[in-house]
């Protein structure tokens, strides 16, 4: 039960490193009537301070400190210019990662939001040999942006991601899961705890997923070992009520050999409702629905996603 009240301003410790709890503190301090101390365990996403300081909003990063302090605005003003929203990098990266792992691709995304907060997967998989370049950056309200270029590479390596890392790329792990089953060595993900409280627990799924198409993967505490590289073949999949599991999923069936059908696809529109016809777009490839489960499930009218996703052969993307 919450009851309104006048709202003072408090010193808080994040017990986790946390965006959303971060933000929702941030926006309640608006209206407090003294300044309010977040201290995070380690930096997350920043949209929102960026969001408030380009309203006017007194909101300062400490960096030593790992804090920020947020003074209570009398009147929020309108930025001077109009508000874009860039596109989304965690949707992005389905693409990124299929550019990557397709022989003789080539994509070019643009206005895509490149928040240093979010783009720890474009570190990781440089530091695994992948090439991207960066044109037309610039800032839009407070927000980095740019066009990302990406082009297949034929030997990525594995790498150790963990600590500072983590934070920078948890929502990009099961896509990162399927570019390691492709790359030379050990990759090895430590300190993501957190991953086993999202959409699903994506530390079980990923592993047990990527498993029936062949990827030799290995589950721990707080993360995952892949062996690669690893020809996976197709299979059918469970998405577990999980977007970003059943999209990483369609990308590992990109590569694979045979057919990969990924059940329970509609979740996809939780964040993505058109990722089938973008996908069909730049792979020249048409996914289809399975017949028995159109039949036995009920397709939502106001989109074109599918209830399983099934995948053809894999040939060579563009």
């Amino acid at each position: 039960r919450i009851e309104g009240g006048t709202l003072h301003g408090i010193d808080y410790i994040l017990p986790v490193a946390s965006a959303q709890v971060k933000s929702a503190i941030l926006l309640a301090a608006l209206f407090a009537n003294s300044p309010t101390t977040i201290r995070e365990p380690a930096p997350t996403r920043d949209h929102t301070e960026r969001m408030l300081r380009a309203f006017g909003v007194e909101c300062k990063r400490q960096s030593a400190e790992g804090s920020m302090m947020l003074l209570p605005s009398p009147a929020i003003r309108n930025p001077q210019s109009a508000i874009r929203i860039p596109s989304d990098f965690s949707s992005a990266a389905f693409f990124i990662v299929a550019a990557l792992l397709v022989p003789d691709s080539e994509i070019c995304l643009e206005c895509v939001g490149l928040n240093p907060t979010r783009t720890g997967l474009l570190d990781a998989l440089t530091r695994m040999g992948a090439k991207f370049s960066i044109e037309n950056a610039r800032e839009e309200n407070n927000e980095p942006v740019g066009d990302i270029i990406v082009q297949a590479v034929q030997d990525l390596k594995g790498v150790e991601i963990s600590g500072a890392e983590i934070p920078r790329m948890i929502d990009e792990f099961p896509i990162l899961a399927v570019a390691a089953t492709q790359a030379r060595g050990e990759t090895q993900v430590r300190d993501a705890a957190e991953l086993r409280v999202k959409e699903s627990d994506r530390m079980a799924t990923v592993v047990d997923e990527l498993r029936k198409m062949g990827a030799r993967i290995e589950p721990h505490e707080h993360g995952f070992t892949i062996e690669g590289p690893t020809r996976l073949r197709g299979a059918r999949v469970d998405a577990h009520n999980d977007h970003r599991l059943a999209m990483s999923l369609a990308v590992a069936g990109l590569i694979a050999e045979g057919e990969t059908t990924v059940e329970g696809w509609e979740c996809v529109a939780d964040s993505f409702p058109n990722f089938s016809d973008l996908m069909s777009q730049v792979t020249g490839r048409n996914p289809t629905s399975d017949q028995s489960s159109r039949d036995s499930h009920h397709r939502k009218s106001n989109t074109d996603m599918r209830d399983d996703w099934s995948s053809p052969p894999p040939n060579k993307g563009r």
